[in-house]
C-alpha cells in the first residue's frame, strides 16, 4: 500500500499549480508513526477539554462587545502565552455590539395567555413596547412575497418551515430555511408586516428552547422586530391558527449601540525552514449570549489551541510557521475574519494553508477543500490511506469557513494556491445545541472533542511536511 500511496502522492504533487515534492521510499511509514504520536498525545495528554471547560465556565457566552467577549480575549492571551509559543500577540478590530435587552416576551392572546418561547435574533430592532397583531404563517420568502401587502399589512408574520430532515448533512437541512431566519424581516416589512418569528433552525421537533441567530435588514426597508420561536412553541402557535386563527403579543428590547474595539488573539510557532509563509488553523472565540457557546465555536478554538499545543509537545519542528487565530466577530458581522485577512494583506503575508474549525465538537470525519485550484482536492484524498484507520474518510470539494474563507477574496489574495481547508465532524447532533441554551460544556464529549484535536494537528502536519514551494 505504502508504495502505491507515494506513486499517487507524486503524481498529484507534480501536478498541483506551485508546489512539488520528492518523497523518499519510507516517507509513508515515518508519517504513519508521527500521526500515531499524535493521536496518543491528544487522547493521553490531552488539554483541549480543561481549555474548554475553563472557557465555557470561566468566561462563559461571549457575544461580541461584551465585558464577556473582553474577559474571553483575556483568556485566550493568558492560555496561548502559558503555552510558550514563539509569539503570541493581540490583533486589534472594531467589532458590533449589539445586546438583547432584559425583556423577550411573546404570548398567544386568549382568555388566559399562552405564552411562547422566544429569543430575539441577533440585530433586531425593539418593539417599542407590547405590539399586538394577528398572525399569518407561511412557508417562506417567496409566500410572503405571494400573499402581499393586502393580507400581511399590520401582522406577524410566521415563518415555519422546517429543516428538511432528509439530507443526511444537517449542515446541507440548515442552508435550506436559514434564508427566511436572515431575510424574513425584509421581505415581511416589504409587505407591511410590524414583526416577524421564525421557527427555529433544529431538527428537534419538539425542542423547549429557541435558537437565535444573525438576521439581517436592508437599506430603504423599514426595519421590524423579529424573534425566533422553539420548535415547542412553533408547534403550538401552528395549532391555534389551524383551530381559528392567533393574536400574538410581542415585547422586546433589544439596542445596537456603537462598535467597539476587541481582537483576534493569534499565537504562532516559527517555520525552519519557510519562516514567511504561514499555516493558520483556527476557530472563533466569540458566541451567542445564549448557552456557553461550546460546540459553537468553543470546540473549535479549544481544537486549534491543542493541535499547535500537541505539535509543540512532540517537539516538531514545523517547515512553515504554524498560526493559531482566536477570531473575534463571526457570529454578526465577521470582522476578525475580514480584518486578519485585511492585515495580512498589507503585510503581504503568504499563507500555504488555511484550517477552520466550527461546526462543533463531535467526532471528527475529515475535511471539505474549498479548491483554490483544480488539483487541491485530488492532492488532499492523497492522505486519506494514512488517516483510514482514524476514521477520517471525509475529503471533498466543499465550503472551508467564514473566518477563513475573507483570506480567498480576490482583494486579498497573495496566494492564488492556499489550501483551504474546515474541519467536518459528526453533523447529526449539532443543530440540537446550536445557537440555543443547551450549547453548554456539559454536551461536548471529551473524547470526540480529543479526536478532532488530533485530526487537525495530523492534517497541519502532512501538510507541513508534503507541500515544498517550487519558487
Amino acid at each position: 500500500m505504502h508504495s502505491t500511496f507515494t506513486a499517487l502522492f507524486t503524481i498529484v504533487l507534480s501536478t498541483t499549480l506551485g508546489f512539488a515534492q520528492n518523497l523518499i521510499p519510507d516517507k509513508a511509514d515515518k508519517d504513519s508513526i508521527m500521526i500515531r504520536s499524535i493521536y496518543d498525545e491528544a487522547l493521553v495528554n490531552g488539554q483541549s477539554y480543561e481549555n474548554l471547560r475553563s472557557l465555557c465556565k470561566d468566561v462563559g457566552s461571549r457575544l461580541s462587545g461584551s465585558p464577556e467577549a473582553e474577559k474571553a480575549v483575556e483568556w485566550g492571551k493568558q492560555v496561548l502565552d502559558s503555552l510558550k509559543f514563539d509569539k503570541v500577540y493581540l490583533q486589534p478590530i472594531d467589532v458590533p455590539f449589539w445586546e438583547r435587552g432584559d425583556r423577550e416576551f411573546a404570548a398567544i392572546k386568549a382568555n388566559k395567555n399562552m405564552s411562547l418561547d422566544i429569543k430575539t435574533l441577533g440585530g433586531s430592532v425593539a418593539t417599542n413596547g407590547r405590539i399586538e397583531a394577528e398572525v399569518v404563517e407561511v412557508q417562506g420568502l417567496e409566500e410572503v412575497k405571494q400573499l402581499g401587502r393586502e393580507k400581511l399589512e399590520g401582522k406577524i408574520v410566521f415563518y415555519n418551515r422546517p429543516m428538511d430532515p432528509r439530507p443526511i448533512s444537517t449542515f446541507e437541512s440548515y442552508g435550506g430555511c436559514v434564508d427566511q431566519r436572515y431575510w424574513g424581516a425584509v421581505e415581511a416589512a416589504q409587505q407591511g408586516a410590524i414583526a416577524v418569528m421564525v421557527r427555529s433552525m433544529t431538527l428537534l421537533d419538539d425542542h423547549a428552547h429557541a435558537h437565535t441567530g444573525s438576521m439581517g435588514y436592508k437599506e430603504g426597508v423599514t426595519k421590524i422586530p423579529s424573534v425566533a420561536l422553539s420548535t415547542q412553541s412553533a408547534n403550538q402557535l401552528h395549532r391555534q391558527l389551524e383551530s381559528g386563527g392567533a393574536t400574538v403579543i410581542l415585547d422586546i428590547n433589544p439596542r445596537t449601540n456603537e462598535n467597539v474595539k476587541s481582537f483576534n488573539v493569534i499565537g504562532e510557532i516559527t517555520g525552519k525552514t519557510y519562516p514567511d509563509k504561514i499555516i493558520t488553523v483556527g476557530g472563533h472565540l466569540d458566541s451567542w449570549d445564549v448557552g456557553e457557546g461550546a460546540h459553537d465555536d468553543g470546540a473549535g478554538i479549544a481544537h486549534s489551541i491543542e493541535a499547535l499545543r500537541i505539535l509543540k509537545s512532540l517537539q516538531y519542528q514545523p517547515h512553515y510557521t504554524l498560526r493559531v487565530v482566536l477570531f473575534m466577530n463571526e457570529e454578526n458581522g465577521n470582522m476578525g475574519g475580514k480584518g486578519y485577512a485585511a492585515k495580512s494583506k498589507e503585510k503581504n503575508e503568504f499563507h500555504l494553508a488555511a484550517i477552520e474549525t466550527d461546526r462543533g465538537g463531535f467526532s471528527p470525519r475529515g475535511f471539505s477543500i474549498k479548491p483554490m485550484n483544480e488539483n487541491q482536492v485530488g492532492f488532499i484524498q492523497q492522505f486519506a490511506p494514512l488517516l483510514k484507520d482514524y476514521q477520517l474518510h471525509h475529503f471533498e470539494a466543499g465550503y472551508a469557513g467564514v473566518d477563513i474563507n475573507p483570506l480567498a477574496e480576490e482583494k486579498n489574495i497573495v496566494n492564488p494556491d492556499m489550501f483551504m481547508l474546515g474541519l467536518v465532524p459528526d453533523s447529526q447532533r449539532y443543530f440540537d445545541f446550536h445557537h440555543c441554551d443547551d450549547d453548554v460544556f456539559e454536551n461536548v464529549n471529551k473524547r470526540e472533542l480529543e479526536l478532532g484535536c488530533a485530526a487537525i494537528a495530523s492534517m497541519i502536519y502532512l501538510l507541513d511536511q508534503h507541500v515544498k514551494q517550487l519558487k
